[in-house]
């Protein structure tokens, strides 16, 4: 089975990490991670992945702001976007959507992270 590739998108390099950390370690998905959003629009450009985890409130260009300049472009208008938010609190409202992306609130429980992963690759809503 080849691993699928995944691209996070969060200015706290800390998340990036935990993040990372939780994905490689099922042994079925290659990440790529990113603290800056311009670097995070380029390497979506480039890598191709899946799907993209991309926090709500970054620098530069917010969350929103990345996936609106990815949808301009065939090559990226159809990978999944998972939100990240420290926006809303897990007891407000732990998951959802935001338009047509599937979004979770901070912090990010390892169990939740993969099943919503797999919940957009498998192409669920």
């Amino acid at each position: 089975m080849d691993k699928k590739k995944i691209l996070i998108v969060d200015d706290e390099e800390d998340i990036c990490t935990y993040s990372r950390s939780i994905l490689e370690k099922t042994g079925r998905f290659e990440v790529a991670v990113t603290t800056s959003a311009p670097q995070g629009l380029q390497l979506a450009r480039t890598l191709f992945p899946d799907l993209i985890v991309l926090d709500v409130n970054m620098p530069e260009i917010d969350g929103g702001g990345i996936a609106q300049e990815l949808g301009k472009s065939d090559a990226t208008r159809n990978i999944p976007i998972l939100f990240v938010t420290g926006l809303l609190k897990k007891d407000e409202l732990p998951s959802g959507q935001i338009g047509r992306h599937h979004f979770i609130a901070k912090p990010v429980e390892p169990k939740q992270l993969i099943a919503e992963i797999d919940l957009l690759l498998l192409g669920g809503d």
